[in-house]
């Protein structure tokens, strides 16, 4: 059977629509406030380039058609994405911004539908933000979920939370998060994790300070978060007691794919910035583009970009089948977000003192992508992960064999 790598008429049409709303209606409010979204405005600006992006007939590519979105699979959002991308604020713009985008999917295959009413149809609406409340620090969960420290006890038919958490993406405007607690168990040991729906002004939650960070584009900053004797009913508890664990599955994998596609976006960007430099650009005799070195680093960004797209299109397409697309998510995360850096990197180095200067956003798109090394797990664990279950499965069949 053939492999169809072509996209429907609609998708073409809608990642045409895309390019344009982004190219037009977004670089230049990104380009004017240097990539920092609270300088353009933070939540103001957010509700001004979304009801542009409604407008536009682009919003939402992701969220469920009953919520108001337009309801495309993992591989059909993946080039509409990737030109969200080419934007810093773009992903903002559509409303496919972590952490929201991936609240979202959860929320789609997990809430009940109660839940789904009061916080997935907001949310995809862009009438409210979210955050995801998971990594704390030392020596809670980071890279290691299984050391969760915040905990969630039984108070009659209530739950009380008491932790502390740091780093979470968004918090500081969202309307709600959807926590993380350990209630059974202790820390170090797998399982016996629950994640609640918690209402931001809920008493309790208290938002403290934004981690300076590289990254200036995500509305909300990264920031501490304490839980003190936090109760919510037990309607808060999204999907089933001690299954946290179990339903952060269902986010992360394609959490880290729409990271990709959207990093994509901003790497061409960069790329595209340096090749029309070089192609211009005068020295040595003759254009820097028809340089020997100039033309290895245009190449290598071509086959990196290239890569990425082929790697993320399989996981894509595992994840639409249903699978659990352990090792493909994994092996086009960490090459994803290694080879993303590369290109910026490159273009940096094409540009010489304009690409660390302002006059281009090369620097800025460089802050933005280092991170991702680190955001949804770093390149070290998921090598560890890959290695892992890779090497486990020759043991299996050893043993198989030696029976």
């Amino acid at each position: 059977m053939p492999i169809d790598l072509t996209y429907s008429p609609e998708v073409t049409a809608l990642v045409e629509r895309t390019r344009e709303f982004v190219r037009t209606e977004v670089l230049p409010v990104e380009d004017g406030h240097h990539g920092d979204i609270t300088a353009a405005g933070g939540d103001e600006m957010r509700k001004h380039l979304q009801a542009a992006a409604k407008a536009a007939g682009v919003f939402a590519p992701h969220a469920p058609i009953e919520y108001g979105g337009l309801g495309l699979g993992m591989s059909d959002r993946a080039p509409v994405f990737e030109e969200a991308g080419y934007s810093l604020f773009g992903p903002t713009a559509l409303n496919i911004a972590a952490p929201d985008e991936g609240n979202v999917h959860m929320l789609a295959h997990v809430a009940s539908a109660e839940q789904k009413q009061r916080f997935l149809a907001p949310l995809a609406a862009g009438d409210i933000r979210s955050a995801f409340a998971m990594t704390e620090p030392a020596p809670g969960a980071g890279s290691d979920p299984a050391a969760l420290r915040t905990r969630a006890e039984r108070v009659g038919g209530d739950w009380r939370i008491n932790g502390r958490k740091w780093f979470i993406t968004g918090a500081d405007g969202a309307d709600f998060l959807i926590v993380m607690a350990r209630t059974s168990g202790e820390p170090g040991q797998r399982g016996g994790a629950t994640m609640f729906l918690v209402p931001a002004d809920t008493a309790g939650v208290r938002i403290g300070r934004h981690i300076g960070t590289l990254d200036k584009s995500m509305i909300g900053g990264h920031c501490e978060v304490d839980f003190e004797d936090v109760v919510v009913p037990d309607e808060a508890v999204l999907g089933a007691a001690d299954r946290g664990y179990e339903y952060a599955q269902v986010r992360l994998g394609p959490a880290r794919m729409t990271h990709v596609m959207r990093w994509l976006g901003a790497a061409r960007r960069a790329h595209d910035v340096a090749v029309d430099h070089v192609a211009q650009r005068e020295g040595f005799g003759g254009r820097i583009g028809d340089l020997g070195m100039v033309q290895k680093m245009v190449a290598d960004n071509e086959i990196d970009i290239a890569a990425t797209r082929a790697l993320l299109l399989r996981a894509c397409w595992e994840l639409d089948a249903g699978e659990a697309a352990s090792d493909s998510t994994s092996i086009a995360k960490t090459f994803a977000a290694e080879a993303i850096f590369r290109i910026v990197d490159r273009s940096v180095q094409m540009c010489g003192g304009l690409g660390v200067s302002e006059d281009l956003p090369l620097a800025r798109l460089s802050r933005e992508v280092r991170p991702f090394r680190i955001y949804d797990g770093p390149s070290e664990v998921h090598r560890w992960a890959i290695a892992k279950r890779r090497i486990g499965a020759a043991k299996r069949a050893l043993a198989a064999g030696a029976r």
